[in-house]
């Protein structure tokens, strides 16, 4: 018998780019959201059901795990991987990066737009057809786990 149970529903959740770039175009920087999200699901602080990445934005169908809210790992993930773009485009294409200064009072680089849509799906019907709507699938190279 099972001794521990989510604490949140399931999530539907989509990020975008800031600025509607197409950051995520280039498959190393699918690539750290791919690896990202395995973090997560390999260390058990989510359960992910489907992911797709475009060129400017993602969805997601996870949820968090026993320990672990919504509004944590999404705020880490969402910093974890805008580190990752920022010293990826510092190392291979400082003309992009320039594109994401900001110089606001909380930060110098954006690259996620804020407030990205996260929607509970506390209903049967309403996960299936978030499942279907976001079919496991990533443009880099079939690198779905």
């Amino acid at each position: 018998m099972k001794t521990t149970y989510p604490e949140y529903w399931p999530q539907f959740y989509t990020a975008s780019i800031y600025k509607k770039q197409h950051l995520l175009a280039d498959d190393k920087h699918k690539d750290i959201i791919v690896d990202s999200l395995r973090f997560l699901v390999t260390e058990k602080r989510i359960e992910l059901n489907a992911f797709t990445i475009m060129s400017n934005h993602i969805h997601l169908v996870w949820q968090p795990l026993f320990g672990f809210t919504p509004s944590a790992i999404q705020s880490s993930f969402m910093k974890f991987t805008a580190q990752q773009f920022k010293r990826s485009l510092a190392n291979s294409n400082i003309e992009m990066l320039a594109m994401f200064k900001v110089n606001k009072y909380d930060r110098e680089y954006q690259f996620w737009k804020r407030d990205p849509l996260s929607i509970e799906l506390f209903s049967p019907a309403v996960f299936e057809q978030k499942i279907d709507y976001v079919p496991v699938r990533t443009a880099s190279a079939g690198r779905a786990f």
